[in-house]
């Protein structure tokens, strides 16, 4: 039987708040979040999923609300933890790509993201087989569950998704196995 996830990368982020957890969507982000809605609506979706973090909430929020569905918050799905603010976060990111463990004080490695967010994926699968789930995340902890199923992608991959909020990737499980991954447009 196959399970679909539907990973949701929050909405533009109002950049000006530092605080990870608190940091709200933008105006571009909130107007962005009816295009989530219209992107997911027809998908048969019965389950919401998300990180914690306020823009990641945010950004599945209408669709939730217009399907009827609760939004379950999940720590394991949130946002890498760096531990101090970065300002170089190109040269920053590189260094966690090229050293999967590199991590700052008080921070997470890549790894330890990609793992945290696999076992939090590989339960929401077994605890939803056969339906269709949404999860809203974050670049970077999407980008290691790509890469998980496909070492490929790497630091290139990542820098080649930045910028793109929201963004939607379908993937199509056989059990716990990855048979397809694709991306949906957002219109």
């Amino acid at each position: 039987m196959k399970t679909d996830i539907y990973f949701v990368r929050h909405a533009q982020p109002d950049f000006s708040i530092k605080d990870d957890l608190i940091r709200p969507l933008s105006e571009k982000g909130i107007e962005d979040t009816r295009k989530v809605t219209n992107a997911l609506i027809d998908k048969n979706i019965t389950s919401i999923y998300s990180s914690p973090f306020k823009r990641a909430v945010d950004t599945i929020k209408d669709f939730a609300e217009n399907t009827g569905l609760e939004i379950k918050t999940d720590d394991n799905f949130c946002e890498r933890r760096v531990g101090e603010w970065v300002e170089d976060f190109k040269a920053f990111s590189l260094k966690q790509w090229e050293d999967f463990d590199f991590k700052l004080d008080g921070g997470e490695s890549l790894r330890q993201v990609q793992e945290r967010n696999i076992a939090a994926l590989f339960e929401v699968i077994k605890n939803n087989h056969g339906k269709s789930i949404a999860i809203a995340t974050h670049g970077t902890a999407l980008s290691t569950i790509i890469n998980y199923f496909n070492p490929d992608f790497g630091h290139a991959g990542f820098w080649s998704i930045v910028n793109k909020m929201p963004y939607i990737l379908y993937f199509r499980f056989n059990g716990m196995k990855l048979e397809s991954l694709d991306e949906i447009d957002i219109i």
